[in-house]
């Protein structure tokens, strides 16, 4: 059995980007429900999503978007570098088009998507949604995509599909990370049926009205804003569905660290420190960690009668 090595958890350090971001291929559609956790904002007030404005908006709960450069600069994502600072830079050249993401397994109707067909077929619209990192980190990020659930609903899951199967791209070349050899890739990642076809599931195509960064897991990624970031798997290229439940890759690295769930909770500690509290990019000082990322009245019902100590 692996275990992950402590010097994986880099330090927490946000340095500015001069790069020039790429523009909007979506459309931005603001909504103000608690349900779809979007912006809510008075008549007079600017929404515009100027990259310079470091709080342009706030979520449901009040609290102010995180900026833009720190979302763009301030990554995990391990198929690049474990270094938070060096992924922005080496996923620059990062190649997002063409792309396709094959969705099969225990469907109906299995098929090939483009990002064309992503971006046009399902309305793209915006959710400001709270991400919890299981390092002990969060941001506020004003994302754009839609739903999961139209897409699920479009292939047909059968009668024995039980869970949703992700996978990312597996290109060394492209993503010098993957020659790793500690970690088993691709990067995988699932939910169950029900988690996955849950309206706060989304598939994101865009942070702050414009085209999702390579950094962040362009072209699609998968966000799931209950659980700890890493189960929102980037840069999608397979989605299936399954009838056991599958294994991730964090899993498979520290099963003892990782569960299948990983939904935020202060009362389920990692191992080598606690989850009471949390640090937002951007703050000073600690803020206290909300069950299932303060999203409980939405979700609870999906865990009633679980034991959330042991499905962790």
């Amino acid at each position: 059995m692996q275990t992950i090595r402590s010097s994986e958890i880099t330090p927490e350090h946000i340095y500015l980007s001069r790069r020039k971001f790429m523009s909007s291929a979506s459309k931005v559609v603001l909504g103000a429900a608690v349900m779809t956790a979007c912006s809510r904002q008075s008549d007079s007030t600017d929404v515009s999503l100027d990259v310079h404005n470091t709080s342009v908006g706030v979520d449901e709960l009040g609290d102010s978007w995180t900026s833009y450069e720190s979302i763009a600069n301030y990554n995990n994502f391990y198929e690049f570098s474990v270094n938070k600072e060096r992924v922005a830079t080496m996923a620059q050249d990062f190649k997002t088009s063409p792309w396709e993401i094959d969705v099969g397994g225990l469907v109906k109707n299995p098929g090939r998507y483009r990002m064309e067909d992503l971006l046009t077929k399902f309305d793209q619209e915006e959710r400001v949604y709270r991400l919890r990192c299981v390092e002990g980190w969060s941001m506020v990020v004003p994302w754009m995509g839609f739903p999961l659930k139209r897409l699920l609903d479009e292939v047909e899951p059968t009668m024995n599909a039980r869970y949703v199967r992700f996978e990312t791209l597996y290109d060394p070349v492209q993503l010098p990370g993957q020659n790793d050899g500690w970690y088993s890739w691709p990067y995988v990642e699932g939910l169950r049926l029900d988690e996955a076809s849950h309206d706060l599931t989304i598939l994101a195509t865009g942070i702050y009205g414009r085209t999702l960064l390579p950094q962040n897991g362009a072209p699609v990624r998968l966000v799931v804003p209950w659980k700890y970031g890493f189960k929102s798997i980037k840069s999608i290229v397979r989605i299936d569905l399954v009838d056991q439940q599958p294994v991730s890759l964090w899993m498979r690295a520290a099963p003892n660290e990782y569960g299948f769930y990983a939904n935020v909770n202060p009362n389920v500690h990692h191992p080598r420190w606690s989850q009471d509290t949390e640090r937002r990019i951007g703050e000073m000082g600690r803020r206290d960690t909300l069950l299932f990322n303060g999203y409980a009245e939405q979700v609870d019902s999906l865990y009633s009668n679980m034991d959330l100590q042991y499905n962790f």
